[in-house]
């Protein structure tokens, strides 16, 4: 008897068939969007735009803004930032004590921020629903609309709005 050797079985290829993975990945993938409702923030922003203006203003008369408008009267001499040196003409400066600015509220102008908080507060106080729009006239800075700013707030006004330099 013819002894045979045994030989190795054939490697057998593990495949794992994807065709149905795939098919259930595809058919979650169309359930969860057809599901899905997403939110439209669009209209749903929250706005604060101002009341008795534009298109769909009410029939009651708004009330009449006070208007604060700042002018430069004398620019005055310019600094250095840190220093009480005169500006060498280069970099950041400041403006000197000699700097004047006016405010007109309504037909009265006043060229002392504290003047100007005591007739906001008097108008204020006349008719609290009113607000403010301050107004600057070229040659102002930031550091005298911020001024005008601090008094009206301290006033007690809750309406501010600011017009662009002319």
């Amino acid at each position: 008897m013819m002894h045979r050797k045994k030989r190795a079985p054939p490697p057998h290829d593990f495949r794992l068939d994807m065709t149905p993975m795939v098919d259930v990945v595809f058919q979650l993938m169309i359930f969860f969007l057809c599901t899905i409702k997403f939110k439209s923030l669009e209209g749903k922003l929250s706005a604060y735009l101002p009341k008795g203006v534009g298109v769909n203003s009410s029939a009651a008369t708004p009330l009449q803004r006070v208007d604060v408008i700042i002018k430069m009267v004398n620019e005055g001499s310019k600094l250095h930032p840190f220093k009480d040196e005169p500006w060498s003409g280069q970099g950041p400066f400041k403006y000197g004590p000699d700097r004047v600015v006016a405010f007109r509220v309504g037909a009265k102008e006043m060229r002392d921020l504290e003047e100007l908080g005591e007739r906001l507060a008097v108008l204020h106080a006349a008719t609290p629903e009113r607000g403010v729009t301050i107004d600057s006239l070229q040659g102002v800075v930031y550091a005298d609309l911020v001024a005008v700013l601090d008094r009206a707030v301290l006033a007690g006004f809750d309406d501010i709005t600011f017009k662009g330099a002319r």
